[in-house]
């Protein structure tokens, strides 16, 4: 029977779904007899990828075994990794791995001066246009009235990053806060004696 042939993607691909796999057929120290073919025969059929321990230190004899479990059982052989021979073989049943992944869906692009839209928009299929802004609460009598409450406008003479509390701020930095650079309320003499 001939022996099938894999692409190096196709072999990186099963060898990378063999990795979990345990071995499920060993070949013991009596060789490759017809029961052991037999059983990598049926396990072939029913799941397609496989893994062979086999005993015995020879590599050569290990090389010659998977050279003729290919041939006469028309499957390909995915790797040889110490004693572990990895076969597969199309048509199986179980073809988790087989099966073609659908093309990539192309990553839509936003323009520009599109606006950002959030995921969970997005999910819900709402653009920024579709979704309600909240309301705000109303506050006091403002719903009565039908004006909208404003903010307090700010002081004219407060500067923007002065603290909303009214708590007055140090002006200059702490280096200038030496001794002798300080500033006190009470009046300075003229003298430094202290009289």
């Amino acid at each position: 029977m001939p022996t099938l042939e894999l692409t190096p993607k196709e072999r990186s691909e099963l060898r990378a779904a063999a990795h979990p796999l345990k071995p499920v057929v060993l070949i013991g120290d009596q060789g490759l007899t017809p029961a052991v073919l037999k059983e990598i025969d049926m396990n072939l059929t029913a799941h397609g990828l496989l893994k062979v321990r086999v005993a015995g230190d020879d590599r050569a004899a290990r090389v010659d075994m998977l050279d003729t479990i290919c041939d006469s059982l028309s499957c390909a052989a995915v790797g040889h990794v110490g004693k572990t021979l990895i076969l597969y073989r199309h048509g199986s049943q179980n073809r988790r791995w087989e099966q073609k992944s659908e093309e990539p869906v192309e990553r839509s692009r936003r323009l520009p001066n599109e606006p950002h839209t959030p995921k969970k928009l997005l999910a819900a299929g709402k653009t920024l246009k579709d979704r309600k802004k909240p309301r705000k609460a109303a506050r006091g009598n403002d719903e009565l009235a039908g004006t909208p409450a404003r903010k307090p406008a700010r002081a004219p003479g407060a500067r923007p990053g002065a603290d909303a509390h009214g708590i007055p701020r140090r002006a200059g930095s702490a280096l200038s806060l030496r001794a002798g650079r300080r500033t006190t309320t009470a009046p300075r003499t003229g003298r430094r004696g202290g009289r």
